[in-house]
């Protein structure tokens, strides 16, 4: 069928899992009815029946006994019912674990004292990473499995019950044997990934490990088939002592503080980070070591002070870097497409959370798209549709009249001065008289301009007129001088024999603009001139290209004057690292009063950039020497020495400002477009809501599943996600009613979705125990093989994305141990805790039978040591990571942790119908 397409290794293995658990489950169905009489098991659950029991919410489907066609009915019924709930499950989890991505993104702005006394501000993220991953994270793809467990005893008057705890166990057992089993295999031909927090991993492990060694004692060990308050309550403490040490692991407080560390920026939303590294003198910061031990306290707000600034902006360099390979390899594209290429190159290939994976794999699982590019190209779309917004000026029904420009220069042997007066707006078609006069500044008039003053008219349909000043030219030199045009007295001529004034009129139809005063600056001609630049310093942006540098002759303009000029290296870099290096001679002909010197930058593209360089100019020289000779040696009259001194005064000179400071900066445009980069490779933008319009938007709309690398055109939804949108439709509609994550930063959308998780799985309790005294399974087995392996699909499918996409293994495999241990002290050890401490205040045991569960503990915990034995093995050099590797140690690496998880199944199952001894 078209736009159908096979089924991912992901998917097949998952059914084919699916497949061999329903084998194993009707075998021992089957061998229940094989009695072992060789054995007298201690087993106190084998006396146990089969018997249905009244669920917390559904009822017994009366009769007790139906007929083998009815039964059969029925089985069908409670499975596929059990396996639309598991698709809820899924589906508002996906809401849950949205939530948890912003809530955990949530960052904060802390401003950095350098040790030089300059600030600078930085982002960080609230949440650490590895408590969140332990706490959050964990509790968003462990809820079902949790809130089973708790459900369970205190829907049943707080006695113990098998399906929450051998769920929990075998949720662990799929997840550690399946789930890194399947990540194995799926990692690219030739590629490796290995865990990246080694110390985390390692606390995770082993208290993955211990939790189920702990569940043994308390069950086998301590008080035999009795929970007492303080197991239960040491139990359920372990969770933040899990926590706090994970922390201080990641953090390396303690014995880690004694090792050597350097400190980084995450390349990704500049989460600060450290790394550890061979042992040094400490830390290089402008040119000076310092001792990295210090870093405690107040380490993360004085982290940046610490480092020199390219370290800081590890992040922004990671995004220009994808910036300019995108202009390399699509030249033709422009700004906003190559922001586009570059959020969706960025966002594709961060790291990313556990929650995000989940969220991933669920609407891909269910036929609601890829949800990177349907972010994208929303984002896209967004800005196509809106357009610029220009404010139209309301119409001008006033004509103004001003000068433009308001400033004029002029030499003083120019003979006339030319001003322009402008009119703009109004009816053009009427008539305007405007008065101008001259009015001295340091020029006089008479000696140096000439008095001026008069009418201008503008005539209908005119909009420019020009009026003229007569300047007086002088021998004498002098220092420049300006003079004054004011504008006034408008009047309107409003019928032929009438002039009004403005003001008279019931409303002005014209008005003296700005400016009404115009400033005409004399420059002298009898003096070579003072040559300068305009100012001591200039900013100019890195992408400027060629900037043009003004030299001005002021005080003069007589003769030719060459002006030698040339670039000096400060903190930048000539010879086309920073500029190109420039030198050469400026010539002013007579009356020429501006050069342009141009001197080429060099755009690096850098996020900040403060460097400086210098422009010089040399002593000026008159081409004609002859202006500059001196007067013989001899005794001078008096008329020679004032000669000479006026022939000295009349020498070109530098000015004020010989010398130009240019600092080049950031060009403002690419830095606002790498901040507007960042701000938008947030996963938290693009796994939240922020309106309940958008959500029911996404309930209804089917996308296609594409995968990662797809960057073709756009593609129609197969007939698989059809099929999985209808199947799931009525869920997203209804879970569309649940708060945007933007309403109480996730807060309001995290309690709804935890509040529905838990009904659910209340539903899927009482489903599973039905489907399983229905067919004639206990409660342990249904656990381990169908309500697990339900709760568990979402994160294979996370897993198995992560494994692939991310460059290390931590999403994939640390998770799924911080989870294991997550499930024991959460799940366990808050149900047995309420429950002992209710019977306790009867004055009676809570009674929890060790039979099956204290078997399979036993069984999850020894194959559990001998999977993370084989992953340590696996990092050796030959191998070279956790996950993927040489294809043969894939594939009997995947082929022995299988093994494992269908042993763990057949042995528990075996033992739960008592032929094999268990406790």
């Amino acid at each position: 069928m078209e736009g159908s397409k096979p089924l991912k290794p992901g998917t097949s293995a998952c059914l084919w899992l699916g497949l061999v658990s329903v084998a194993v489950a009707f075998l021992c169905s089957e061998a229940r009815t094989t009695p072992s009489p060789l054995l007298s098991p201690n087993n106190a659950t084998c006396k146990g029946t089969s018997k249905c029991q009244t669920g917390i919410i559904l009822p017994i489907w009366y009769p007790e006994d139906p007929s083998m066609g009815d039964k059969i009915a029925r089985v069908i019924v409670y499975f596929v019912a059990m396996i639309y709930m598991f698709l809820g499950v899924s589906i508002i989890a996906d809401r849950f674990m949205a939530a948890i991505e912003v809530i955990t993104s949530q960052e904060r702005e802390i401003v950095i004292k350098r040790p030089n006394g300059e600030t600078t501000t930085t982002t960080i993220r609230v949440w650490n990473e590895t408590v969140s991953n332990l706490t959050l994270m964990a509790l968003g793809s462990s809820a079902p499995e949790i809130l089973l467990s708790v459900i369970e005893v205190c829907g049943h008057e707080f006695k113990s019950g098998e399906l929450g705890p051998s769920t929990i166990v075998g949720s662990a057992a799929f997840n550690m044997f399946v789930i890194i089993g399947l990540c194995v295999s799926v990692i690219p031909q030739g590629e490796v990934r290995k865990v990246k927090h080694l110390r985390v991993f390692f606390v995770t492990a082993g208290w993955s490990i211990f939790a189920y060694i702990w569940l043994y004692m308390i069950l086998a060990v301590f008080s035999p088939n009795v929970v007492q308050v303080w197991e239960g309550l040491v139990t359920l403490s372990f969770f933040p002592i899990c926590v706090l040490l994970a922390w201080v692991a990641d953090r390396r407080l303690l014995f880690y503080k004694f090792m050597h560390k350097k400190y980084r920026t995450d390349k990704h939303r500049g989460v600060i980070i450290e790394t550890e590294t061979e042992r040094s003198k400490g830390i290089e910061m402008d040119g000076k070591m310092v001792n990295s031990h210090f870093m405690d306290g107040s380490a993360t707000s004085n982290l940046i002070g610490l480092i020199e600034s390219k370290e800081v902006d590890e992040s922004r360099r990671d995004m220009i870097r994808i910036l300019k390979d995108l202009k390399q390899k699509h030249p033709e594209k422009d700004l906003d497409q190559l922001v586009e290429m570059a959020n969706y190159y960025a966002l594709s290939h961060q790291q990313k959370s556990r929650a995000f994976y989940r969220i991933q794999a669920t609407r891909m699982m269910t036929g609601a798209g890829n949800i990177l590019k349907k972010h994208v190209a929303e984002q896209a779309k967004k800005s196509a549709s809106v357009q610029e917004v220009h404010v139209e000026e309301p119409e001008e029904y006033v004509s103004r009249i001003a000068f433009e420009p308001a400033a004029y220069q002029c030499l003083e042997n120019c003979g006339a001065a030319i001003l322009t007066i402008t009119r703009k707006g109004g009816d053009i078609n009427k008539t305007i008289y405007v008065d101008y006069k001259t009015e001295d500044g340091s020029a006089n008039a008479g000696a140096d301009y000439e008095f001026t003053e008069g009418t201008v008219v503008f005539k209908p349909g005119e909009i420019i007129k020009e009026i003229s000043i007569g300047i007086i030219d002088d021998d004498i030199f002098e220092e420049d001088e300006h003079f004054f045009v004011r504008l006034n007295n408008l009047r309107v001529l409003e019928t032929e024999d009438e002039v009004l004034s403005a003001n008279s009129l019931p409303y002005p139809k014209a008005i003296l603009g700005f400016p009404t005063v115009a400033t005409v600056t004399i420059l002298d001609d009898d003096h070579s001139g003072i040559f300068t630049f305009e100012s001591s310093s200039v900013h100019v942006s890195e992408s400027i290209g060629i900037m043009e540098v003004k030299v001005l002759r002021t005080s003069g303009a007589r003769g030719t004057v060459i002006v030698p000029y040339r670039t000096v290296e400060g903190l930048a870099k000539g010879g086309g690292e920073d500029f190109e290096d420039t030198y050469g001679e400026l010539e002013f002909k007579n009356d020429e009063t501006c050069k342009f010197v141009h001197v080429k930058i060099i755009d690096d593209e850098e996020y900040e950039k403060n460097k400086n360089f210098f422009l010089e100019l040399a002593e000026p020289r008159m081409v004609d020497m002859s202006l500059q000779k001196d007067v013989p040696d001899r005794k001078l009259t008096s008329d020679e020495e004032e000669a000479k001194r006026i022939a000295e005064m009349g020498k070109p000179v530098l000015g004020e400002h010989p010398r130009l400071e240019v600092i080049i900066e950031e060009s403002y445009e690419f830095k606002s477009t790498v901040d507007k980069l960042i701000k938008k490779t947030n996963l938290a933008l693009v796994v939240g809501t922020n309106s309940w319009r958008e959500q029911f938007m996404e309930a209804i709309t089917v996308s296609a599943d594409e995968d990662e690398e797809d960057t073709g055109e756009e593609r129609l939804p197969s007939c698989f996600d059809y099929v999985m949108h209808f199947l799931t439709v009525f869920w997203k509609v209804l879970f569309a009613c649940v708060p945007p994550t933007d309403y109480l930063n996730g807060w309001a959308c995290f309690v709804v979705s935890i509040v529905i998780i838990g009904l659910l799985t209340a539903i899927i309790g009482d489903l599973a125990s039905h489907f399983g005294c229905t067919i004639g399974l206990k409660d342990s087995v249904t656990a381990v093989v169908f309500v697990a392996l339900g709760t568990s699909v979402p994160d294979t499918f996370a897993s198995k994305v992560a494994a692939v996409q991310d460059t290390y293994a931590d999403a994939s495999i640390g998770n799924v141990t911080g989870s294991n241990a997550v499930n024991v002290f959460l799940g366990i050890g808050m149900a047995w805790s309420v429950a002992a401490i209710y019977w306790h205040m009867k004055g009676k045991p809570f009674v929890v039978e060790a039979g099956s569960l204290a078997f399979s503990v036993t069984l999850f915990t020894i194959f559990a040591f001998l999977a993370v034995s084989v992953l340590l093995y696996r990092r050796r050099a030959h191998i070279g990571g956790e996950l993927g590797g040489p294809r043969g140690h894939r594939l009997a690496t995947s082929a022995i942790f299988f093994s494992l998880w269908f042993l763990y199944i057949l042995f528990s199952s075996l033992e739960a119908y008592c032929h094999i001894e268990g406790f």
